[in-house]
């Protein structure tokens, strides 16, 4: 399993665009690797792809979070060099794209191979659930439904391994304490905080950082 990310507030290579939000390609054996959200424009999106080597059509579905503008801000940017990917989105976010599958997920479901969604949660939130060889890693868009409750979902899927992505101003730290890794990005309010606390678990999240289990 392999994750790329693609767009975030920082950069972790040089000649990679930075913007508030987030997106990650997710590759899972032979399987045609997902995009979990699409960062906040289209421009900067296709920049670090191409700059990443990643080819857009060869993308097979595309999972949005939730509705705020810097986790989908760069789905017409990717569609247009798509013509065949399947849009995940929660039950509550609308979207209408002519000649596009567009799956609405209101519970727990599978996407592809060792990949699920942990359904919609509280604030209209999903966050991915990926098997790996470790444990689950979970990786998440913004956190707005909390870490707790989104840990409790994807903890139906496995033992928990990690968790990847935006954690918006959680502060519960202890419920991190035994997860071996942890890589907080793109909106987390105490990333200096979760750092001092976990060095050892504590990977820098930034656009270019691939991660493989």
């Amino acid at each position: 399993m392999k994750i790329t990310v693609i767009y975030d507030n920082c950069s972790a290579r040089p000649g990679l665009k930075t913007g508030w939000g987030f997106s990650c390609l997710v590759e899972v054996g032979d399987a045609s690797p997902l995009l979990f959200d699409t960062g906040a424009d289209g421009a900067t999106l296709l920049h670090n792809m191409a700059s990443l080597g990643i080819d857009p059509q060869g993308i097979g579905s595309v999972v949005l979070s939730h509705a705020h503008g810097d986790h989908t801000g760069g789905l017409s940017g990717i569609l247009k060099k798509n013509g065949h990917a399947e849009i995940y989105v929660p039950a509550s976010l609308t979207v209408r794209l002519t000649g596009r599958k567009v799956t609405p997920l209101s519970r727990p479901t599978l996407i592809m191979k060792d990949v699920f969604s942990t359904g919609e949660l509280r604030g209209g939130e999903q966050s991915l659930a990926v098997r790996t060889g470790r444990g689950v890693l979970v990786v998440t868009g913004c956190s707005h439904p909390g870490v707790g409750a989104i840990l409790n979902a994807a903890s139906s899927y496995g033992e928990l391994y990690g968790i990847m992505g935006g954690l918006h101003g959680f502060s519960d730290f202890e419920r991190l304490r035994r997860l071996p890794l942890i890589c907080p990005c793109h909106c987390t309010q105490y990333k200096s905080r979760l750092r001092e606390l976990f060095p050892e678990q504590y990977l820098v999240c930034g656009a270019g950082l691939t991660l493989e289990i």
